[in-house]
C-alpha cells in the first residue's frame, strides 16, 4: 500500500545503507554513460563524414548493436576482474549504440548546401567538421544521449541484479527475495526518480550549448 511504502522511504531515509545503495548506482551510471558519450559521438561524427570509416565499422557495430546488454553479464563477468568495472562496462554497452545511431543519423541529415557553401568560401576539413556538421548533428546527439541514459539505467539496474553486491538494482532485487513488497516499491520509485533527473540534466545541458533550438 501507499502507507507501507512511505514508512519504507522514511526508514530509507534514515538508513546510510540506503544512500550508498544510490550513490553506488549513480557513480557506476556516471562512469559507464560518460565513457560511451565520449567514444561514441566523435566515432559517430568520423563514421558519418567518411565513407570509408563508415564502410569498415557500420557493419561491426550493427552486428553487436542488436545483443542485448543483459546478454553481456557473463562474458563482462570473464573479461573484467571485478564486478565493479563488469557493471560499469554494462552501463557502457547500454548506452553507446543509442548514442552512436543518434549520431550518425545527425550526419546523414546535414544539408549538403551547408557544407558547399562553406567549401566555397575557404574553409578546410577541420573548419567545416567544427563549425557545419558539428552543430547541425548537436540536436540529434543530444536525442542519442537521453536514449543512451535512459537504456544505461536498464543495463545498470538488471546488471546489478544479476551479479551486483550494492547499488539500487541489488537493493531491489535483495527486497524481492526477502519479500519485501514495500522495497520493492520504493526500488522502483527511486529508479524513476533517478532516471528522471539524469535525463533532465542530459536536455538542460543541451539547451544550454543549443541557444539557437531553445525554443
Amino acid at each position: 500500500s501507499p502507507s507501507a511504502v512511505y514508512e519504507s522511504l522514511t526508514r530509507a531515509m534514515h538508513d546510510s545503507t540506503f544512500f550508498m545503495h544510490v550513490v553506488l548506482s549513480c557513480r557506476r551510471i556516471l562512469f559507464g554513460f560518460s565513457l560511451a558519450a565520449l567514444i561514441a559521438v566523435p566515432l559517430g561524427l568520423v563514421m558519418g563524414r567518411f565513407r570509408l570509416a563508415h564502410e569498415i565499422l557500420f557493419p561491426i557495430t550493427e552486428v553487436l548493436r542488436p545483443i542485448p546488454a543483459i546478454a553481456w553479464v557473463p562474458m563482462a563477468i570473464m573479461l573484467w576482474p571485478t564486478n565493479e568495472q563488469s557493471i560499469i562496462y554494462i552501463t557502457f554497452l547500454g548506452s553507446f549504440f543509442p548514442i552512436l545511431v543518434n549520431t550518425l543519423h545527425g550526419m546523414s541529415l546535414v544539408d549538403p548546401v551547408l557544407v558547399r557553401a562553406a567549401q566555397c568560401l575557404g574553409a578546410r576539413e577541420m573548419s567545416i567538421f567544427r563549425e557545419v556538421y558539428f552543430p547541425a548533428s548537436l540536436p540529434h546527439i543530444f536525442t542519442g544521449l537521453t536514449v543512451g541514459m535512459g537504456v544505461a539505467w536498464v543495463s545498470l539496474i538488471a546488471a546489478e541484479m544479476i551479479s551486483g553486491q550494492f547499488g539500487i538494482g541489488y537493493f531491489t532485487w535483495e527486497a524481492y527475495s526477502l519479500v519485501q513488497y514495500a522495497d520493492i516499491a520504493l526500488g522502483m520509485i527511486c529508479i524513476g526518480v533517478l532516471g528522471l533527473g539524469s535525463s533532465a540534466l542530459i536536455r538542460g545541458f543541451g539547451r544550454l550549448v543549443m541557444p539557437w533550438n531553445r525554443k
